[in-house]
């Protein structure tokens, strides 16, 4: 049985991290296209709203490029005897468009001003579902921060039990992260700019059809295709490319730190947060995988690495490269997808998380009350002095993992601190310094 699917479609088969989100459907390769040629369409408006070009070349061209009227599989199948997808477009553009106005498809311009124009066109697109995802998963994660302000729970540091926290702080320092791969996209989305500049960054062949300034051109076009209009040509100067790689790797491991938190509190043994609608497994039929969280974790591993490959193409050679703008397509496009799908699965995971303040209060006592051990130090100095304090915590502390006896019990049968409020100082609910504020703090961002 053959498969209806286009071959050069991406169905997400082996990209379960990115196969749900917005940000798929605005990156494949029918998505490209589009871009593509609104960036050509976009050119020719540009020249005809200066006068360099007829208004009917302009409605001629646009009215021409509809992707449905290419064929994806033979500009695929043509794309590499070029080295790039634009050759064989333009082929088909100017027949599409006719004899009378096919002369105006592409005129002045070179194929990285389209190629680039239209990867700044797809990182827009893509980057619209991205943030509404994150803006989802920070609403989520501060209901969640909100409603467990004083909720406490173990602190974990270097994987032991420290002192004790609260999960209101725990998903506010999330929504913390959330909000700045937010900020980072946003501003990374709103200054991606067009490129024009022909063929070596001078603009020259368009002086030569009648252009007489080159930035009113540049800015006439970067209005047709929605993008920020350039100081320069960057066809050599990949700060948007390098710029979309950080924020995108930020993003990705700022959900991550979300993933991995929640893969560690939800192991069986801790059991302290699950996810809401958790994945089954093909051989054990008791098991509910935090799958999502899965997802996330492996987006975060894979993003640094292909943002490295994006950092790695600023060192482009003369006015045009070999290799280091081809190199960035494949990695950009991964990285686009996998973000927007991290942020889509993080939307659900924050947005169904299950909280268990009931096995946080078990957890507290795994350590039969050594988690509060650094209040007892402070309270104990003055009773007992520095030193004294030190050591009787440390033998008590030996003495109630040994015998496995409470710490409490171990205190109470030492005469000095007769009259002291035990329970007092053993309570992990009155040792969270101040979470609630940090957390209310945390909230008021917006």
């Amino acid at each position: 049985m053959t498969s209806a699917s286009p071959p050069y479609a991406g169905t997400g088969l082996l990209g379960p991290e990115w196969g749900p989100s917005g940000a798929a459907s605005e990156t494949g390769d029918h998505a490209y296209l589009r871009a593509l040629l609104d960036a050509e369409a976009g050119l020719t408006r540009a020249q005809a709203a200066l006068g360099l070009a007829p208004a009917e070349a302009a409605a001629a061209v646009t009215a021409a490029a509809v992707p449905d009227g290419f064929d994806i599989r033979s500009l695929a199948a043509r794309t590499p005897a070029g080295g790039n997808p634009v050759i064989p477009l333009v082929a088909d553009l100017t027949a599409a468009v006719g004899e009378e106005y096919g002369p105006y498809v592409h005129r002045g311009a070179t194929s990285q001003d389209i190629m680039d124009t239209a990867t700044m066109l797809v990182a827009v697109r893509a980057l619209g579902p991205v943030l509404a995802d994150l803006g989802r998963t920070e609403r989520a994660l501060a209901g969640l921060a909100a409603e467990h302000r004083d909720t406490v729970m173990p602190g974990r540091t270097l994987t032991q039990h420290a002192v004790p926290v609260t999960f209101g702080l725990k998903a506010a320092g999330w929504r913390s992260l959330v909000l700045d791969a937010r900020d980072r996209v946003t501003r990374v989305r709103d200054a991606l700019p067009a490129q024009l500049g022909g063929a070596a960054g001078t603009l020259a062949a368009f002086e030569v059809y009648g252009v007489r300034d080159a930035d009113a051109l540049t800015r006439a076009y970067a209005t047709e295709v929605g993008l920020a209009a350039p100081v320069l040509p960057w066809h050599t100067l990949r700060t948007p490319i390098a710029d979309l790689a950080g924020c995108l790797a930020l993003a990705a491991g700022a959900l991550g730190k979300l993933a991995v938190d929640v893969l560690t509190l939800s192991r069986t043994e801790i059991g302290e947060v699950s996810e809401g609608s958790g994945g089954g497994s093909s051989a054990m039929p008791h098991k509910a995988n935090p799958v999502r969280a899965t997802l996330l974790a492996a987006a975060a591993r894979r993003a640094p690495q292909l943002a490295a490959t994006l950092y790695g193409c600023l060192a482009a050679e003369d006015e045009r490269p070999a290799g280091a703008w081809h190199a960035e397509w494949e990695p950009l496009r991964e990285l686009l997808r996998l973000t927007g799908g991290a942020a889509a699965h993080a939307a659900g995971l924050a947005g169904e998380l299950r909280v268990h303040p009931a096995a946080m209060r078990r957890n507290l006592g795994a350590t039969r009350g050594l988690i509060v051990s650094e209040r007892l130090s402070a309270a104990l100095a003055p009773v007992l002095g520095r030193a004294r304090a030190k050591e009787l915590l440390t033998a008590l502390a030996r003495r109630a993992h040994d015998e496995d006896r409470p710490l409490r019990e171990l205190l109470a049968a030492v005469p000095e601190l007769t009259g002291l409020d035990l329970d007092d100082l053993l309570d992990p609910a009155r040792y969270t310094g101040f979470a609630g504020a940090l957390t209310d703090r945390a909230l008021e961002r917006r």
